[in-house]
């Protein structure tokens, strides 16, 4: 039996929705009751892993570095103990060793494959989606500052494909990393021309103030903005990805951007 968590989650629900649709035996976990299984991984005693042979484990990133620490540790520990043969974990690409939130990925990469467990990590590019998201124009123009490189960013269908390409075969993906970043880079540059929007990014000081000024968590600003300064530093391009191996033909990622942005500009 396999278990995907973070099931509340878009990424983790596609998943468990093609792991379905292509018969694989399925189960979801999150806090939410519409779960499979209700688990919290701030409560070790929720942590329910009987029967379940391989568990896709979906990083608990919505919080500190020492939260999800704490989160996959412990998730970890109990797996172990009760019985779990096989972890595939999603974690962040080479690219975005940069960003602010990439510790905790590392960390739990050492920590799986440290877990006496057979492993896999998946090392997802930044949602096309997000980026999208994240460089929507404001009032007819984009200010969000990105730079002018190209971004690596991916698919999340895509990401999920590949995901229960794995979790069909888990064994056959035992101890290896893959790279899983766009195949078809792109930068905001090409984002705004697809738009038909002006590109004016502001500098990254104005960017911390209105991030600051929003309704967000206290880490969620500079997580945030460590995403355009790795963009205007030209680290979020990936030379070469794994997503074909599973993936034959990578949907654009520039179009996929251009959606989230039309719909978080409507949004606004």
């Amino acid at each position: 039996m396999i278990l995907i968590t973070g099931a509340s989650g878009q990424l983790a629900s596609l998943v468990a929705d093609k792991a379905n649709e292509s018969g694989l035996p399925a189960l979801t976990a999150s806090r939410s009751p519409t779960a499979d299984r209700r688990m919290d991984f701030d409560r070790p005693e929720t942590l329910d892993f009987s029967e379940i042979k391989t568990l896709f484990l979906v990083s608990a990133g919505y919080a500190e570095d020492d939260v999800v620490i704490r989160r996959h540790g412990a998730v970890l520990e109990a797996a172990g103990r009760q019985g779990v043969k096989h972890v595939v974990y999603t974690s962040l690409s080479q690219a975005s060793d940069h960003l602010g939130f990439a510790l905790a990925h590392r960390w739990t990469e050492r920590a799986v494959m440290n877990s006496g467990m057979a492993w896999t990590i998946l090392r997802n590019g930044l949602y096309a989606e997000l980026i999208g998201a994240l460089a929507a124009p404001r009032e007819g123009r984009i200010t969000t500052p990105f730079g002018t490189g190209r971004i690596s960013a991916v698919a999340r269908a895509d990401l999920a494909d590949a995901a229960v390409a794995v979790l069909a075969k888990p064994e056959a993906h035992a101890g290896v990393t893959y790279e899983l970043s766009g195949t078809t880079p792109f930068s905001v540059v090409d984002l705004a021309r697809q738009l038909e929007v002006s590109y004016e990014p502001t500098s990254l000081e104005s960017e911390r103030e209105r991030l600051s000024g929003l309704s967000l968590l206290p880490f969620q600003p500079a997580m945030l903005l460590s995403i355009s300064s790795a963009a205007v530093a030209g680290f979020l391009k990936t030379e070469a990805s794994d997503l074909p191996k599973f993936v034959a033909n990578p949907r654009d990622s520039l179009s996929i951007a251009c959606v989230a942005a039309r719909q978080a500009y409507a949004l606004e």
